[in-house]
């Protein structure tokens, strides 16, 4: 079985984030980048699927060189080999572009499954996956916390809003994870080391035949600006029978949620 499991390099959600120069630019605290926290459930069940049934798990991303520290990390885990995306033509693409470009790396591929995560952390889209799957003409199943292969056959359950379904479709496929998919394992000092003699091989745009972009090929920020600050709390300092009169009077009056 061969199975490529989509990662994206984002900023960690623990870096502090400010807007400088009148909104003109963001300013990054602790900027350190890694490997999209919902694409670490893909990485992970890719390798235990290997694990089962065998094969190969490949680590593909579209990104700058840095990118190669997220693709590093998946190999350690686990990953036999990656893929990174660079080129400059390919930089700020909007969702629908870089879907394009990652379905034309994968249309030359033979793949059995292609696993990403539900969405990537920073920017939050949730298009790739779905538009990747559609130009490949393969199902797509989105939100998957559990995953059975029986042949051919994917039988996935998924989260939809107030419960679960669960869904079907045959190989191959694309399959989105969320968080309660799999637990996924840190990298062991055996797996980074292992890491570094194994192959990431790099494609450009002339690689895959894109010596133009035909398609909006990027997004540009007007400005940034701040969330409003949190309004300060109010404290009732009141025995608790007059204190609930005030507090069901102000909940009515000025927050309006009664």
């Amino acid at each position: 079985m061969r199975i490529f499991c989509l990662i994206k390099h984002v900023r960690d959600t623990e870096t502090k984030i400010k807007v400088v120069e009148d909104g003109k630019k963001l300013e990054f605290i602790g900027d350190n980048k890694i490997i999209s926290p919902y694409d670490e459930f893909a990485v992970e069940e890719g390798l235990k699927i290997k694990e089962k049934f065998g094969g190969e798990v490949i680590s593909l991303t579209l990104g700058d060189e840095d990118a190669i520290k997220s693709l590093r990390q998946a190999m350690a885990m686990g990953t036999d080999s990656s893929i990174l995306i660079n080129d400059p033509l390919f930089y700020n693409l909007d969702p629908l572009s870089t879907a394009k470009v990652i379905a034309k790396v994968l249309e030359k591929e033979q793949f059995d499954l292609i696993l990403t995560g539900k969405h990537g952390v920073g920017d939050d889209n949730q298009a790739v996956s779905s538009m990747v799957a559609s130009m490949l003409n393969v199902p797509v199943i989105t939100v998957a916390v559990s995953l059975e292969i029986d042949g051919q056959t994917l039988k996935a359950k998924r989260e939809i809003e107030g419960g679960f379904e669960v869904v079907s479709a045959s190989m191959p496929a694309v399959v989105t994870c969320q968080k309660g998919l799999n637990e996924p394992r840190y990298p062991s000092l055996k797996g980074i080391m292992a890491a570094k003699k194994k192959e990431i091989k790099t494609l450009s745009a002339k690689d895959i035949s894109i010596d133009h972009l035909s398609f909006n090929k990027g997004i540009s920020f007007k400005g940034y600006l701040e969330p409003p600050p949190r309004p300060k709390g109010k404290i009732i300092e009141k025995d608790p029978k007059d204190a609930a009169k005030e507090l069901v009077q102000l909940l009515h009056e000025e927050a309006k949620v009664l």
